[in-house]
């Protein structure tokens, strides 16, 4: 992160705090929140020490003390003669938490550590009600990209602005599939992990939070779906019951970046309603979204799978999507598959469309032969 001779930059350090750089350089301009080295004196570049000056200005800000009341704490302690180094090697001030590697942990207003899985780990949707963890428990931080702390860090100061930019900026830097995968899954995770363990506290955070990252991916879906096409759409729902969406947003997203048509049903569509809208728009795929067990609708997706449209003689059928961890632990029926997550939905949907295209080439191969024979 650190390049020893120069430091980093304001766009860097903000992106790491969870905050927009205005803010970074509004902390500067208004008290004295800066860089001591400022180089060439026209560009400002932080040192470690400089970041774990910002890091616990957050923590404060974060924890209800006013902005100017912090700030001078942090001065303080700069200039102190007493305080400890802060480098490179040296730790974060005690009062903020960190990780075994020495990093910052996101915290709560109230002070306390946000739990953060490792980008490798199984990501729930936040608001299901898993099996309280033990009091103390945490979760693997070292493995987890800065862009997902500083995500964390936003969420719990309840910073929209900051979100909104660190969401746009981790879309156009990495895609959706690795910005979904490991920055903003692992921070809905996160925040729906503490709120299960603080007796239903922080539910504001969460909140806030899903909206953002909800609108994000609406807003790509709808910016890059084709206005019209010919090609079977995508069907994706939730099973009856099931009220987790986001996972599926993501999935509409990424059908959109690739600029393939899809039909978005959203949470718990009754039985009935998606049969309909099957044979009615006669779709290449069905995407069912399960959560949990509870709701995984193994019926409903065999009958989704046999329904059969079209002309007579050449009829066929969707392929069936059994999305999410509500469907594991039971083998996929003829006509089914189980993506293991985002990136093999996507992958499966667009095999199946390549497929369709080259088929449609042969067809018109054979068709032109004929015409010339």
């Amino acid at each position: 992160m650190y390049d020893s001779d120069h430091g980093i930059t304001t766009g860097a350090v903000a992106r790491h705090l969870g905050v927009s750089p205005t803010t970074v350089r509004s902390w500067d301009r208004r008290y004295g929140i800066g860089p001591l080295d400022r180089g060439d004196g026209r560009h400002r570049r932080w040192t470690p020490a400089d970041v774990a000056m910002l890091e616990e200005m957050c923590r404060l800000t974060a924890s209800g003390v006013p902005p100017a009341e912090a700030a001078r704490t942090v001065r303080r302690a700069r200039s102190s003669p007493d305080a400890p180094p802060v480098g490179s090697a040296a730790p974060v001030p005690a009062a903020a938490p960190v990780t075994p590697a020495g990093e910052a942990v996101p915290v709560t207003p109230a002070g306390e550590p946000v739990p953060v899985p490792a980008a490798g780990e199984a990501v729930p949707e936040p608001a299901s009600r898993a099996r309280r963890p033990t009091a103390g428990s945490g979760l693997p931080l070292g493995a987890v990209r800065q862009e997902c702390r500083g995500l964390a860090r936003a969420a719990v100061r309840l910073d929209s602005p900051a979100m909104e930019e660190l969401l746009r900026t981790a879309l156009a830097e990495y895609g959706l599939v690795t910005s979904w995968e490991e920055i903003m899954a692992p921070t809905l995770h996160a925040v729906g992990k503490k709120w299960e363990s603080s007796e239903d506290r922080y539910v504001e955070v969460e909140h806030l939070l899903s909206w953002h990252i909800s609108t994000t991916l609406r807003r790509m879906a709808a910016s890059g779906s084709p206005a019209a096409s010919q090609a079977p759409p995508v069907v994706l729902a939730c099973v009856p019951s099931e009220q987790h969406t986001l996972p599926l947003e993501a999935l509409a997203a990424g059908l959109a970046e690739r600029g393939l048509p899809l039909r978005m049903f959203g949470a718990a569509v009754p039985a009935e309603a998606l049969d309909a809208a099957v044979r009615r728009s006669g779709p290449a795929a069905v995407a069912l979204w399960s959560q949990g067990r509870s709701t995984a609708h193994h019926a409903l997706a065999l009958h989704v799978a046999r329904t059969a449209f079209g002309v007579r003689g050449a009829r066929t059928a969707p392929l069936v999507l059994l999305a999410g961890p509500g469907w594991r632990g039971v083998p996929p029926a003829p006509g089914t598959v189980r993506p293991s997550g985002l990136r093999e939905a996507l992958a499966v949907i667009s095999r199946l469309y390549g497929q369709a295209a080259d088929a449609g080439e042969r067809a018109g191969r054979e068709e032109a032969a004929g015409a010339a024979g």
